[in-house]
């Protein structure tokens, strides 16, 4: 399958084609005209209006990563506001790119691990949940699970709620364990949508 990375001329970069057998870089007409159901793009953040871009290539149905030299968590939620599955670091090693390739176009999202928490923090303010009203779901846990869960939705790593509660992060760990079997959620990620009040599967 070939993949079209959207770039400046100048920003070829050698592990693209490493990573994939079929690379072409293109400009944003290009990919415009050429993009269609399926297809990989990949479209650099130093382009021009790319979040319109994204938009409009995941509007008819390629499937979108950004890649930005500067990967931070306020660029990954645009990129995910805007339509696009997957957020990586240009310069991201070959065998990194395939993985965010066949996690997005198997339905999935790719945020890099680092990036994660703070883009799911955000995510829950966007989903206005820190102004909702949490009490009945919050009531059946502890009020130490509350803070840690509450942290974590926010967008805080186990180290941060640890330092912010001064408890342990092993202590953090179980809090969290005792609040997903309550809440009946898998992982922070559903969790950040439970409290934001969006049903998870």
């Amino acid at each position: 399958m070939t993949q079209l990375f959207v770039c400046h001329g100048r920003d070829e970069i050698p592990r693209w084609r490493r990573a994939f057998d079929e690379v072409r870089c293109v400009g944003p007409e290009q990919a415009r005209a050429r993009s269609g159901a399926g297809d990989g793009v990949w479209v650099m953040s130093d382009i021009e209006h790319w979040p319109s871009l994204v938009t409009q290539l995941s509007g008819q149905g390629a499937i979108v990563s950004v890649l930005s030299y500067a990967p931070d968590s306020r660029e990954a939620l645009r990129a995910l506001d805007a339509g696009a599955r997957g957020y990586a670091h240009a310069l991201s090693p070959p065998e990194l790119l395939r993985q965010v390739a066949l996690v997005t176009r198997h339905q999935g999202i790719w945020v890099p691990p680092e990036l994660l928490a703070q883009v799911m923090g955000g995510a829950y303010r966007a989903l206005g949940g820190e102004s909702r009203q949490q009490d009945e779901l919050l009531s059946v846990l502890t009020e130490r699970e509350r803070d840690v869960a509450l942290a974590v939705a926010q967008g805080q790593s186990n180290k941060e709620v640890a330092r912010r509660l001064e408890i342990t992060e092993r202590t953090v760990k179980a809090h969290l364990a005792a609040t997903f079997r309550k809440l009946g959620v898998r992982d922070r990620l559903q969790l950040t949508l439970r409290l934001g009040q969006r049903e998870v599967a």
